[in-house]
């Protein structure tokens, strides 16, 4: 489908997850309303059918890569030929809820300061989500370290979830549902290509941030994330080194040596802090951080 304007471009990586995405994509049109949309859906490479089921459907641009190159680089694909004004980057494993999409462009458009937004998150069963961040991360590893009590005494109820009625300014947008304006994208940049997995939308939101936008998370923008539901304790591992691998990237690029070094002497803390506890408490999820210690401490 070819549009000469378009509100708003949303823009989904698919990495065989044929069934979630084609939800997500119906949860779009079915949702979202009295706004001009395009979906640009971006294939890595995915072996599941994917390129049969979604090639020939005329409501997306579907662009089928040729091999795996990350999430932050293929949502760069997308812009090369997104038009709309605002870009919504959407992970495939969303479920629109309501008119989110809409209502998070509208916030866009009338708030000339802001840069990104995003909405509230929520499992399948309805449980409030990390929807954003609003620590840096060494503060964030220590808030973890703490038992979550700094973020408690700082922000209450809106730590990671706007609970709220009105809109609050954030650090960091989870990528699951980051909205961003173009022109804000043209001054900044698009996703660092560095970075296969993860902290990709914290590096973005940072560079939005030092350009003087403001990124704000609404909490009437309602989408359901399915992330995580029914990983293996291995993938967990997986993922938990891939993160802290990323983050290692990104506090080397905009914080520096010194930086890089205290968080990873948290991370440690951590670490060692749920072996020593499940040592005497839970024996498989001792084993399971050690295996965490193995593959993420150096």
């Amino acid at each position: 489908m070819v549009l000469d304007t378009v509100d708003v471009s949303v823009i989904i990586v698919n990495y065989n997850t044929c069934r979630m995405t084609s939800e997500c994509i119906e949860s779009i049109y079915e949702k979202t309303h009295d706004i001009l949309i395009e979906i640009i859906l971006i294939d890595n490479a995915s072996t599941d059918g994917s390129k049969e089921y979604f090639l020939n459907d005329v409501r997306i641009h579907y662009v089928y890569l040729n091999e795996n190159i990350g999430f932050g680089r293929a949502n760069n694909e997308g812009l090369r030929i997104a038009k709309g004004r605002n870009i919504l980057f959407l992970n495939s494993d969303t479920l629109i809820v309501n008119n989110a999409i809409k209502i998070l462009s509208d916030y866009l458009d009338r708030s000339e300061n802001v840069g990104v937004v995003g909405g509230n998150l929520y499992s399948k069963n309805g449980y409030k989500l990390h929807s954003y961040r609003r620590f840096s991360p060494l503060c964030f590893d220590l808030n973890i370290l703490l038992g979550s009590l700094p973020a408690k005494i700082f922000f209450g109820r809106n730590s990671e979830h706007n609970n709220g009625s009105n809109p609050i300014k954030v650090n960091t947008i989870v990528g699951a549902d980051l909205m961003i304006k173009k022109v804000v994208l043209d001054r900044v940049g698009a996703f660092d290509p560095r970075f296969f997995m993860y902290c990709e939308e914290t590096e973005l939101c940072h560079r939005v941030r030092k350009a003087k936008y403001s990124v704000v998370s609404l909490p009437n923008a309602h989408i359901i994330h399915l992330e995580g539901a029914s990983f293996s304790p291995d993938r967990r591992i997986d993922r938990i080194r891939m993160n802290r691998m990323s983050l290692n990237m990104y506090c080397r690029i905009h914080y520096g040596f010194l930086y890089r070094k205290m968080i990873n002497i948290v991370w440690y803390m951590i670490v060692w802090s749920r072996i020593i506890y499940y040592y005497f408490t839970d024996r498989h999820m001792r084993n399971f951080w050690m295996k965490v210690r193995k593959c993420t401490i150096v």
